[in-house]
């Protein structure tokens, strides 16, 4: 009896899942399109070649050999050359460049008679990823112009080449990035972003499909249709919109990991039960909310407000460990943050699945919460009211 309930319920949850166009959009469109998206933003790995701008006020070969160098650099795009401060200054604000490259009057002349001219560089950092790329690019060619400067003075007063290198850079540092080595950032913030994604609009589509019911005065009737039995209520609604989940996270997998060769230093099998894991999670978590508040709008809202949330708090940018710890404790009930730390440990470092064990239950443990939960979600079923 139980079991033909069951297939009822889940013939139900597939009827209402492809009747309403918002599902399927959320579901399948909304994941793929940003998938495709990150992927083809960060298409070269890194921000490379950001337009910016120069003011050389020196006009000397000295100057001219700086801004050579800096324009030979991969992270800046020389397009301007610009006669003041304060012309410089509009195309930044203009949004025409990322920043500038100042070189100041009597640079060469400072320069050769061992004074101490300042070479000035502005950066908009309003853009995180562009304004940093193109500190750097300054930065080093700023440093590297200093050193220059201060070796062919050494040498001028005798020292030898070598003698004067290892005065400048006494020690050599080595930068070494086991996890990312091409520090390329698709491998990063795409395999962090389109998680976020899938577990944002899955629990929005979950929570919403279940308090409509309610909104909607149809909650008598669905628990009828399925044996008076809230397991097989949910498990009907669930099913169907979990497996159109783990679909299209699969090809989300697909992309980055099959098209476009993305890390993977594990078995393929890690990475597939971590995504399986994470999406009957997130519908776990929205699950919880809606045993707790049946409300419609104050569900999705919580779901929405999470989800958003989980790409500060799950330490995609910013670790747990730094942040105050009344805001870091709320990226341990985040589905997506288990994910991540899998990925991290897996794909890329390819540690033994031992130590991700804990990873793995913890995504188990948000199927187990609602189970607690669920009278208090069949109790407002059955009365039909809905409070707006």
């Amino acid at each position: 009896m139980s079991f033909r309930f069951l297939i009822q319920a889940i013939r139900d949850g597939f009827h209402n899942l492809t009747s309403r166009r918002v599902y399927l959009t959320l579901l399948i469109a909304v994941p793929l399109l940003f998938t495709l998206f990150f992927i083809n933003l960060m298409d070269e790995g890194v921000a490379v070649k950001v337009p910016s701008s120069v003011v050389d006020l020196d006009n000397s070969s000295l100057s001219r050999d700086v801004i050579r160098n800096l324009g030979s650099s991969e992270l800046v795009d020389i397009v301007a050359k610009d006669e003041s401060y304060h012309k410089a200054m509009e195309k930044v604000r203009s949004g025409k460049t990322y920043g500038f490259f100042m070189i100041p009057e009597n640079f060469q002349r400072d320069a050769i008679s061992g004074r101490t001219p300042t070479i000035t560089y502005y950066c908009n950092l309003t853009y995180f990823v562009p304004g940093t790329m193109m500190f750097k690019g300054f930065k080093t060619t700023a440093v590297t112009t200093a050193g220059g400067l201060v070796q062919t003075n050494l040498v001028s007063r005798g020292l030898t080449e070598n003698f004067a290198m290892a005065t400048i850079q006494p020690v050599v540092v080595q930068q070494q990035s086991p996890g990312n080595p091409w520090m390329n950032y698709n491998y990063y913030l795409t395999d962090s972003f389109v998680p976020g994604i899938i577990c944002l609009v899955v629990a929005l589509v979950t929570a919403y499909s279940i308090c409509d019911e309610i909104k909607r005065r149809n909650s008598r009737r669905w628990l009828e249709r399925s044996g008076n039995s809230v397991v097989i209520a949910l498990a009907g609604k669930l099913i169907p919109q979990g497996i159109v989940g783990v679909a299209v996270g699969l090809a989300c997998q697909g992309i980055m990991y099959g098209f476009n060769h993305f890390p993977m230093n594990c078995s393929v099998w890690h990475m597939i039960w971590a995504m399986v894991l994470m999406v009957f999670a997130s519908q776990a978590f929205a699950v919880t909310v809606c045993c707790l508040i049946t409300n419609l709008r104050l569900a999705v809202s919580i779901c929405s407000l999470t989800g958003i949330l989980a790409f500060s708090l799950a330490a995609f940018s910013f670790p747990v460990d730094a942040m105050y710890p009344p805001i870091g404790i709320f990226s341990y009930i985040l589905p997506v943050r288990y994910y991540f730390l899998i990925y991290i440990d897996q794909a890329l470092n390819g540690i033994p699945l031992y130590y991700s064990r804990y990873y793995y239950i913890a995504l188990i443990i948000f199927l187990l919460v609602p189970l607690g939960l669920l009278w208090r979600l069949k109790k407002r079923l059955e009365a039909e009211v809905y409070i707006p």
